[in-house]
């Protein structure tokens, strides 16, 4: 570095490649075409070797892109972590932002503003595809995808109509699921072709989404007054909806039609 240092102020001195008023810098007598600035020229062989910067050249800059940002969240945190590991080993790929909550993915991405968003389907206080849709109007130019292991047809409808592009079970490899995410990124969609042959199958929800609502709260054998807390409907209106449901189910009661409900991915 001082070598160089003392190059260019000899030359300066000499009148050599300085600029006047109005004129561009010559090139520096021993330089190459293309030669780094500050480079030293060496005595013996009059060619350039460059400076110990500590700095890319700017040919290295202009042709590394910068890698796809990423946030992933899982509320498990052994799964998080491994994947955090593998996708790090992707030149491409940087892990900017990990959330193990609904609620702390969506901090997480307006904070970090990552390219793509890789979200659980199941997390404590907001699911993956409610933090999806809510990053589609808050966020929009982050990508979302839905992994999950509890992939039912039901949560591929929710999750294309709330714009998610790729719904991918956890059995994917590492590697898949990072050629997934460069592909997400790029504007494709991705649909695991199970889970994609499996909604056909199943056909469209004949519940309403305040029928489908209401079962969900019942499935775990909650009380009419609480469902219609959690609701916000009067008690009256929660037993016409559950009832609508069960004979839209041809079930017994609201019990059997949250268990129907939930086997067919309509909840």
């Amino acid at each position: 570095m001082r070598e160089a240092e003392t190059v260019v102020e000899a030359q300066r001195a000499d009148g050599q490649g300085a600029a006047g008023p109005g004129r561009t810098a010559g090139p520096v007598p021993g330089c190459g075409v293309g030669q780094v600035p500050g480079a030293a020229v060496d005595a013996d062989t009059g060619t350039g070797t460059e400076a110990d910067t500590g700095t890319h050249t700017a040919a290295d800059a202009a042709g590394t892109p910068a890698p796809l940002r990423i946030l992933l969240a899982d509320d498990e945190h052994l799964i998080r972590g491994a994947l955090a590991a593998l996708l790090a080993l992707e030149d491409d790929l940087q892990v900017v932002a990990e959330a193990g909550s609904g609620p702390e993915a969506l901090a997480m991405a307006l904070a970090h503003r990552p390219d793509v968003a890789v979200l659980d389907l199941q997390m404590p206080g907001a699911d993956g595809v409610a933090v999806a849709t809510s990053l589609r109007t808050r966020l929009p130019g982050c990508r979302t995808m839905i992994v999950t292991s509890h992939g039912r047809p039901g949560h591929l409808k929710r999750a294309l109509e709330a714009g998610v592009k790729a719904f991918v079970p956890k059995t994917v490899s590492a590697q898949r699921l990072a050629e997934i995410i460069r592909s997400v990124h790029a504007g494709n969609r991705y649909v695991d072709p199970e889970l994609a042959a499996d909604a056909i199958s199943a056909g469209d929800s004949p519940l309403t989404v305040r029928e489908a609502e209401v079962l969900e709260y019942a499935e775990n054998g909650a009380p009419i007054a609480e469902i219609a807390e959690r609701a916000a409907l009067s008690p009256g209106t929660v037993r016409n909806y559950l009832s609508s449901a069960a004979a839209k189910l041809s079930a017994e009661n609201r019990h059997a039609a949250a268990r129907i409900a939930r086997a067919r991915g309509w909840l």
